[in-house]
């Protein structure tokens, strides 16, 4: 793959398709798994601005709500985009409710892992969830969600998560659908040695790090 200045691509492409770069520019992986450009950073803070901004809202567990948004570490973007919106209406959505939880024993990481392979470069998205702006109230649903729940951290998230040792798992999209091949399964790990191996292949310095993250795993398809 040739590389080309960051500066160039901005001048004769303009930002959009530059972002659209950042996220699908990629060489398979010897796992058959799209691995995309490594990107310097010390932490989500630096790493999240570079990334492709795949979905911003709440995340929803129990009377609580997170501020979160998601960028695109692997994967298709598309994958994101059609199944994190409203299946009635197709519209997209401002909340995302944890409604089930997966424990982290290895038979059930084989089989997400399995999904992903199955499921192949066009059938998956990975995504890294970090804190989100908590006066967002920009996107329908996101005030609701403030107003009917108890705000906070998304580190409470990643804490509730590696306390019961499990992934927080989200069917899509929200409301359910008839279409198999229009739905999916979304699985929210926190920081483990699971959720590591995505970063070592995209962000070392991220999975070192000790910032709050979650790494958000879609795969498209009925569970």
């Amino acid at each position: 793959m040739v590389f080309l200045n960051l500066k160039i691509w901005t001048w004769r492409t303009g930002p959009s398709w530059l972002c659209q770069e950042r996220c699908f520019c990629a060489t398979p992986s010897r796992l058959g798994m799209v691995k995309p450009l490594q990107l310097p950073g010390s932490g989500w803070v630096a790493l999240a601005p570079k990334l492709c901004l795949a979905w911003q809202g709440m995340l929803l567990l129990k009377n609580s709500n997170f501020p979160s948004n998601m960028h695109l570490l692997q994967g298709d973007l598309g994958v994101a985009s059609s199944l994190l919106v409203e299946g009635a209406t197709g519209g997209k959505v401002a909340q995302l409710k944890i409604t089930q939880r997966l424990r982290l024993d290895q038979p059930k990481l084989d089989e997400v892992n399995r999904r992903i392979k199955v499921a192949g470069p066009n059938g998956y998205a990975i995504l890294l969830a970090v804190p989100g702006a908590s006066d967002n109230r920009s996107a329908a649903g996101a005030s609701e969600a403030a107003t009917t729940s108890t705000q906070r951290p998304l580190r409470n998230l990643v804490s509730y998560l590696k306390q019961k040792q499990a992934a927080g798992v989200i069917s899509l999209p929200v409301g359910g659908n008839k279409d198999k091949e229009n739905s999916g399964v979304l699985h929210a790990f926190p920081p483990c040695d699971f959720s590591q191996q995505f970063l070592d292949s995209t962000a070392k310095a991220l999975a070192k790090s000790e910032d709050d993250y979650l790494v958000m795993i879609i795969v498209r398809g009925a569970s």
